[in-house]
């Protein structure tokens, strides 16, 4: 496959070709020489599947799209090719050998030799048949460790460039308004400092490994109206400022990201798609992004369809284009003929295709898909491959035992131990009762975005592609001596309560009863949780919560796991429930993972990233609130939740004392420094989550009761203390003043070391002097904590 094409027939190489020239020089040379045809063809992608058989792909046609004809539109180019392994199952590396022939065959069709940018989802892990599937989001969010989530993203990306794939739509960047809202499983926490910082170490993963990471929804998809998918959107400009924008600003500013993906929604009446101020003055102008703007699929189009801001397809192109749109995915609609024919009759400048074609272009050039050296052929594959494809079937492992070792660490960690009585770890009870819908379902761990659900759910006579234990199988091995009786007692949401006498049953002859609940992954109502998967409240589904009032209406201890994509309210299960472990779909080793935790031979360590609700109707809420949003006597409802963000619980016991102030009054441009000791005063090693928060208490504009400004994992021995030495900038205080600028303002401020949200443990009342400072994108974002060892 020689991807050498050259405009005309000579030996001389052209200057978009040539690797020593400055990258501008090369795409201004290349554009100077493209057709308006040639330009517009580099603005979109094609939906494809990658063959089984290892031959070239064919366009996908999706329900809303009409078929492409890819004869017809190759000659002049194309941009990008839609998830080639993200569409039917496929072996890798058949599905690698296809990709690679089909990039040859564009590259030769085209008269420049341009190959495609070929992407597709990550959420959590590489989206293919066979990949690796990882904790979601919301489990990494649990963790509090961005250098374990950076560890991972590298992972992923250097298995999707390892089979011809350079674009990764993933981190997902929103913060969570209303746990109703289905895809509250994507995101990260409902903390953007927590969203920042894990979403930014993903980003730096997956861009280390050579592969773009394209930041989503931009922005404000997570807060829309009543937690409905693809909502309008009710918020301030202080709310986006302060709330929805700090993580992707993080992500852009420390990750590296070189891609960005507009959200659906429309705040204040001007979609995201056509909101040149947001996708142009704020991301280009303001924060010097120069990478690439992508159209969440179909969200060009939904400017005519869905948002009525568009008369037809060419007014929908130009005016996301205008925007700040540069690539329509996931086919082509609008970017092809509408978009060429209104610029051929003036309605949009062609200058505006110039630009969005120059970032394209740009980026192509530095993923050196325009070298002369370049070969369609990925690292996993070489030339001699093409001529056997039957004998690769098997060949690239992209679930071996290094990614599966570092699933089970990112499990481990995300397990968050909401209560306990004392019956956990497991004193090797003989008889043990597993109750539960998702006590033995294999795709319990799984969120909607991961192969499985996403795609084999259409594909039932297809492996899984991937072990995946159920939780009653780890459970059998981590108790090898005990007696496991099983009962399903109801399903995830059909209401059955046919089978709660023999749960009861069951739970009455045994030591302790494990009740598993939670959420069935899917889309657009097919599960309890994902995208389109929203819901009224927050009530476990179906018939769950009368399963486990049952259970604890018997005098069996009753330990409640939860497998879910959402935080749910648990009612008695609260106050009642022996103990609660709570997981946010923790992937392929999360069963592993749990079963070591009701051992002990791991002890919990993750933290809420996410508050749990008292009860099912009190959203939207987060711990992120006004003094307003919190519980009041002038309001019967009560939004206190049952577990707030931040806690977690150990098998072990954690003190901290001395803490030391440096100095009381900082100025507006200085900086506080603080120092604690944390000792490990249990019988068993763990780990300590320390958590700053910054309350606020007289400010010119109304501020959150507190907010996450730092945090760091602190592992000890048994006796073991580490001083914590921790730098906090005054620009840490910084908030969306009056006039719209960010301000430090002077004042006194509390320092809060917690344990949670609700747990303060230490507190330093601190002053803020002399003037008000105002400070931009280019101000200090954390604070500093150093870990020292005592004497």
């Amino acid at each position: 496959m020689n991807a050498d094409v050259a405009v005309e027939n000579t030996s001389a190489i052209a200057l978009w070709n040539d690797p020593t020239a400055p990258v501008s020089a090369r795409v201004d040379a290349l554009i100077d020489a493209m057709t308006l045809e040639e330009k517009t063809a580099q603005l979109f992608g094609v939906w494809v599947g990658a063959s089984d058989e290892g031959g070239e792909v064919a366009p996908h046609q999706h329900e809303m799209e009409e078929p492409v004809d890819l004869d017809a539109l190759l000659p002049t180019g194309l941009g990008q090719l839609t998830r080639p392994f993200g569409t039917v199952p496929v072996d890798p590396a058949l599905g690698a050998l296809s990709l690679a022939r089909t990039q040859a065959r564009i590259a030769a069709t085209n008269r420049f030799g341009i190959p495609a940018l070929a992407h597709d989802e990550c959420l959590a892990g590489f989206a293919a048949w066979g990949a690796t599937a990882y904790p979601v989001p919301l489990s990494w969010g649990a963790t509090f460790d961005p250098a374990l989530v950076r560890e991972m993203a590298e992972a992923i990306g250097r298995d999707m460039r390892s089979v011809g794939v350079h674009q990764g739509l993933a981190p997902v960047l929103d913060v969570v308004r209303d746990a109703r809202w289905g895809r509250v499983e994507e995101t990260i926490g409902e903390d953007p400092y927590l969203v920042g910082t894990i979403g930014t170490a993903y980003v730096q993963g997956l861009e280390s490994a050579g592969t773009v990471a394209t930041l989503k929804h931009f922005a404000g998809y997570s807060a829309s109206r009543a937690g409905r998918n693809l909502a309008p959107t009710s918020m301030g400009p202080r709310e986006r400022a302060d709330v929805l924008l700090p993580p992707f600003e993080m992500a852009i500013r420390e990750g590296g990201a070189r891609s960005v993906m507009n959200a659906y929604t429309d705040t204040d009446g001007i979609p995201s798609a056509a909101d040149e101020a947001l996708l142009t003055g704020l991301l280009r102008g303001t924060w010097d992004f120069d990478g690439t703007v992508v159209a969440d699929y179909f969200a060009i189009a939904f400017l005519k369809t869905l948002h009525g801001v568009a008369a037809d397809w060419a007014d929908a192109a130009g005016t996301a284009l205008r925007a700040g749109i540069d690539v329509e995915l996931p086919n082509v609609k609008t970017y092809g003929a509408p978009l060429t024919e209104a610029v051929a009759d003036g309605r949009v400048p062609e200058a505006l295709v110039d630009r969005a074609v120059r970032r394209v272009l740009t980026q192509k050039v530095a993923l050196g898909l325009l070298d002369p050296d370049w070969n369609p052929l990925p690292a996993a594959l070489d030339a001699t491959d093409e001529d056997d494809p039957s004998a690769l079937r098997g060949r690239i492992d992209l679930d071996g035992p290094a990614n599966r070792a570092l699933a089970r660490t990112l499990a481990e960690q995300s397990i968050v131990l909401l209560s306990n009585d004392g019956t956990l770890p497991l004193d090797r009870p003989r008889r043990i009762a597993l109750i539960g819908p998702n006590a033995d379902e294999p795709t319990a761990v799984l969120g909607c975005y991961s192969f499985p659900q996403h795609i084999g759910v259409r594909h039932p006579d297809t492996p899984l592609g991937i072990e995946l234990p159920t939780l009653r199988e780890t459970l059998a091995a981590e108790f090898a001596d005990a007696e496991i009786t099983y009962a399903r007692g109801t399903g995830v949401d059909d209401g059955d309560l046919s089978g709660l006498a023999e749960a009861t049953r069951l739970a009455r002859e045994a030591d302790v009863t494990l009740v598993v609940l939670g959420d069935r992954a899917g889309l657009f109502g097919r599960g309890t949780s994902g995208e389109g998967c929203d819901v009224a409240t927050l009530a476990l589904p179906g018939a769950q919560q009368q399963l486990l009032d049952a259970l604890l209406d018997v005098e069996t201890p009753v330990v409640t796991v939860l497998l879910a994509g959402r935080p749910y309210a648990l009612g008695r299960g609260v106050g009642e429930s022996a103990a609660i472990v709570q997981s946010f779909f923790p992937g392929e080793e999360g069963t592993r993972a749990i079963a070591a935790v009701l051992a002990g031979r791991v002890n919990p360590s993750g933290r809420l990233p996410v508050s749990v609700p008292r009860g099912p109707g009190s959203q939207p809420g987060t711990y992120l609130g006004a003094p307003l949003a919190h519980a009041s006597e002038v309001s019967s409802i009560d939004p206190t939740p049952a577990f707030a963000f931040g806690h977690g619980l150990s098998y072990t016991r954690f003190e901290w004392t001395d803490l030391a102030v440096e100095a009381q009054e900082e100025p507006t441009d200085g900086e506080f420094a603080l120092s604690l000791t944390v000792c490990n005063t249990g019988e068993r090693s763990g780990t300590e989550v320390v958590q700053l928060y910054l309350h606020d208490p007289v400010a010119s504009v109304v501020q959150p009761v507190q907010r996450l400004v730092g945090y760091s994992r602190l592992a000890l021995e048994p006796r073991q203390a580490r001083r914590l030495r921790i730098t906090i900038p005054a620009d840490l205080a910084s908030f969306t003043g009056r006039d719209g600028r960010r301000v430090v303002e002077p004042g006194e401020l509390e320092l809060r070391l917690s344990a949670s949200s609700a747990d303060p443990r230490l507190t330093a009342r601190v002053t803020l002097t002399g003037a008000e400072r105002h400070v931009d994108h280019t101000r200090r974002l954390h604070a500093t904590i150093l870990q020292e060892p005592t004497t």
